[in-house]
């Protein structure tokens, strides 16, 4: 017997359409057209000239020949054009590709070629590095150069030459205000380009369709509890999984960006207090330059300020330090292949009465599914059997839903594997809860997240290889108040060879960024297995120890 709701009740233009999240922006320009949606400095953008603007860069790029599959990548801090980007790029169904804006020349360089770079948009503070990029990369995209009008006069960073072709300001003055965008064929179309660390080898491209980002911004929106007109501070770097996926979630609520192009203590607090600021995203260093902010950098401020966080848990004291400065503490956990966080540490209010440990242990889980995520658990990766929710069996964190990459650009055996089964394997070691509540153990790629940044102990260790007096070594997170991790090396030296910690770390300096440059050089034997593997484990025991 034929079902009788299938019978002509298809799919139709009145009743279907692909999810996406630029109509988003397109309802808050028509419904809060005056309303403010970008500050920056001293400008002041409203929703009716953001979207106008985006549909500008949107047709500009269009005349370039800029369509379907093509990838526009950007170097940009955060500033309008990174927002204009999130939608203009889009708008001709082509991919958004936002660079690290701390990565250097040569896997700048890797990016660009394996993205197929169309277009490249260059902030001046970071043209030196993308000058050397574009020296060695195979492909030659159209490349516009954005020289902020609002950069600082007490910048840390002087602007860098022009390297572009066009300016982007008379790029996008070039475009049609009435540009006829396109909605997407399908919402399983690609929306931007992210990049992974590179645990092992060159980094994966991580490859974001529009259904995951409207239904992320849809979940940012409840799990951060923005009600309408919120005022968003950008701390978090809007290069890094597309921000959270926040770019869009604002338009939800037709709410206000603050643009921040340095995350300094004064120019927070300024933000918070003269703009009433009522979420912001960071890692725990965001909350250790609040925290320890020189009095006369501080501002008192009436609201209370959401402070949503995706590293460590923080302790205690840090929580109680946020909570005294007006700030509450919301804890998340994802990765870049979840759109950011997908997972909250739900907070339930007979909890606050509990004693200060069984409080702190609460705090230090990761939590449980966002309202977009339709599965997650901790599984055995080899027989793909949960484990029991008991708090002790340690499983491998595994995630299923429509916020889960479409999967890794040209890496058809690394989409596979890690789709395995039916669920995506975050690589994650973790344990179940008898609530539902996960809580992370380990992490089976040992990667370091330091100030929110993800740095692979593989790929510092290839820099300490390639030093003629390491013999062998290991690198492993050592906790720290500021950036939540840092790494630290352990070298063993080859025999008659001598070398120091200030040549170690410098010689790193010279094939790493800066960032994932060791922070300390233990010499020592390093322990290894009676094949020869060395015991990352012992090490780590003893970078807790001290």
């Amino acid at each position: 017997m034929s079902n009788p709701y299938e019978q002509n009740l298809d799919k139709n233009p009145a009743n279907y359409q692909p999810l996406t999240p630029l109509t988003y922006l397109e309802r808050a320009a028509k419904v809060y057209p005056d309303h403010t949606a970008i500050v920056h400095g001293r400008q002041r953008v409203s929703h009716a000239t953001f979207w106008r603007r985006s549909l500008q860069l949107a047709s500009a790029l269009a005349a370039k020949g800029v369509g379907k599959g093509d990838t526009v990548s950007v170097m940009l801090s955060n500033t309008p054009p990174m927002l204009e980007a999130h939608f203009g790029v889009p708008m001709v169904k082509a991919v958004l590709h936002s660079l690290n804006t701390r990565l250097d020349a040569a896997i700048i360089a890797f990016q660009l070629d394996h993205a197929d770079s169309k277009v490249l948009i260059v902030d001046r503070e970071f043209s030196a590095v993308v000058r050397d990029a574009l020296a060695i990369a195979r492909v030659k995209p159209l490349v516009i150069d954005f020289d902020d009008p609002e950069y600082a006069a007490d910048a840390p960073y002087p602007k860098g030459p022009r390297i572009g072709t066009l300016d982007y300001e008379e790029f996008v003055a070039s475009g049609d205000p009435a540009f006829a965008w396109s909605m997407p064929d399908d919402e399983w179309d690609a929306i931007s380009l992210n990049y992974t660390s590179g645990t092992t080898g060159n980094p994966k491209g991580v490859v974001y369709h529009h259904r995951g980002a409207a239904l992320m911004a849809y979940a940012n929106t409840i799990h951060a509890g923005m009600g309408k007109h919120p005022v968003y501070l950008w701390t978090l770097p809007m290069f890094h999984c597309n921000g959270w996926c926040f770019p869009w979630t604002l338009a939800v609520q037709a709410g206000t960006h603050v643009c921040l192009r340095w995350v300094r203590a004064r120019a927070m607090y300024e933000a918070i207090a003269d703009h009433g600021v009522t979420h912001l995203c960071g890692a725990p260093i965001v909350m250790s330059t609040l925290l320890n902010a020189a009095e006369e950098d501080k501002r008192d401020f009436p609201q209370t300020v959401t402070f949503n966080t995706a590293a460590a848990p923080p302790p205690e004291a840090v929580l109680a330090g946020m909570a005294d400065a007006g700030f509450a503490v919301t804890h998340l956990y994802g990765l870049t292949e979840t759109y950011g966080p997908a997972v909250v540490n739900e907070w339930h209010s007979d909890w606050d009465h509990l004693e200060r440990g069984a409080r702190t242990a609460r705090k230090a889980r990761q939590g449980v599914r966002y309202a977009a995520l339709e599965g997650l658990t901790v599984m055995d990766p080899a027989t793909m059997v949960e484990t029991p929710a008991d708090g002790e069996t340690i499983g491998e964190v595994m995630f299923r839903g429509n916020i889960v990459m479409k999967g890794y650009l040209k890496n058809k055996a690394a989409t596979e594997e890690a789709f395995a089964g039916g669920w995506f394997h975050s690589g994650d070691l973790g344990v179940m809860h008898a609530d539902g509540y996960i809580q992370l153990k380990d992490r089976s790629k040992d990667i370091i997240i330091s100030g929110g940044e993800n740095i692979s102990s593989i790929e510092v260790e290839d820099a300490l290889y390639k030093h003629p007096a390491v013999a062998s070594c290991g690198v492993v997170a050592r906790q720290d108040d500021k950036w939540g991790e840092v790494p630290i090396a352990y070298v063993e030296l080859k025999p008659g060879r001598t070398a120091t910690e200030a040549e170690i770390i410098e010689h790193c300096r010279t094939l790493l960024a800066r960032f994932k440059c060791p922070k300390a050089v233990i010499f020592a034997d390093i322990p290894k297995t009676s094949t020869g593997k060395i015991q990352k484990f012992v090490l780590r025991q003893m970078a807790k120890a001290g």
